[in-house]
């Protein structure tokens, strides 16, 4: 099996350096891995947060995309309940328009916030996630001008009008994203960077239920894992100190930068620290390059993946690489 590999980018902000200086880093990332012949480079979107510096992906998208030539771009995802879909439409008819060929729309359905960020940008209402499977279809319709006549915005029309729109996948880490990208016809990108396990089952789901579309006549999955890679284990597991210390900062509620890897390996913990690092290491692949690449290729098979999208973050901009 020939393995496609892809890039997740959350704009890490390592403590010391500016939201600038990440979003700056991620589009170096990204030219380099369009280089090195990767398969897509995709965006995060996070908010009110010290430690991942992109809101807007879709404005970030544009940067990354000039600045590369070859690879795809687009946003793992863009969190359609804080959107219209008429205007997601229309900036990703937008995005397609300027770089042909090469865009994908990620949807996704969590908050990517603390519950009084998402009020705030929901203008102060909540959102009805009862509607989240029409909004999705609403926006795939309008991203491909194919309103059915009766619906009530038929006569509205997405812009810029023409030919071609991007590849739209659904993103999740349970079996709801995977049922309803089955339904649609969507293609399907499982998170087991946030849940390690039960995806196999979720995606074999997603390709049993899958239903032919306008846009897809097969299944079309990915799965995302998260990965550092060190010239030996031990350095690899020196590089993952970071991640385990923001990850045990996110279980107590804490927000801060991403620590270095000098302060991360500083820090001495307590046994019931220890307990929760240990709990959230399923959700990481660490090691030497040819045992992560072994391991990764274990993770697509067991998922009958189509391609594995790999996020990095480590306490500094170089070691990502």
């Amino acid at each position: 099996m020939t393995l496609k590999l892809s890039v997740l980018d959350q704009s890490p902000v390592i403590n010391g350096h500016s939201p600038a200086e990440a979003l700056r880093r991620t589009v170096e990332l990204a030219r380099e891995t369009d280089a090195m012949g990767f398969q897509r480079y995709w965006l995060a979107e996070h908010h009110s947060t010290r430690a991942l510096a992109d809101p807007c992906p879709e404005i970030l998208l544009t940067a990354v995309a000039s600045a590369t030539t070859r690879i795809r771009v687009g946003t793992g995802g863009v969190l359609l309940p804080y959107y219209s879909p008429l205007k997601v439409a229309e900036v990703f008819r937008m995005l397609e328009a300027l770089f042909p060929g090469r865009v994908d729309l990620g949807i996704g359905r969590a908050p990517g916030s603390d519950g009084l960020t998402a009020r705030a940008l929901s203008g102060g209402a909540f959102y009805d996630f009862d509607q989240f499977p029409a909004h999705v279809q609403e926006t795939v319709s309008f991203l491909d001008d194919a309103l059915p006549p009766d619906h009530p915005y038929a006569r509205v029309k997405a812009m810029p009008s023409g030919e071609g729109a991007p590849e739209v996948w659904l993103l999740g880490s349970s079996d709801y994203s995977a049922t309803l990208a089955a339904y649609l016809g969507l293609r399907f990108s499982f998170a087991h960077f946030i849940n390690a396990f039960g995806g196999e089952e979720v995606t074999k789901a997603y390709r049993n239920g899958f239903r032919p579309s306008r846009r897809e006549r097969t299944a079309r999955s990915m799965v995302a894992v998260f990965a550092i890679c060190g010239a030996t284990d031990r350095e690899a597991e020196r590089l993952a100190s970071s991640i385990d210390l923001r990850r045990l900062q996110m279980a107590r509620g804490l927000d801060e930068p991403v620590a270095t890897m000098e302060e991360a390996l500083a820090r001495t913990y307590t046994a019931e620290e220890e307990a929760i690092i240990h709990r959230e290491r399923p959700r990481a692949i660490i090691g030497t390059a040819d045992r992560v690449l072994d391991r990764i290729r274990e993770v697509a098979l067991a998922f009958d993946a189509d391609e594995v999208m790999v996020l990095t973050i480590t306490g500094d901009y170089a070691s990502r690489l």
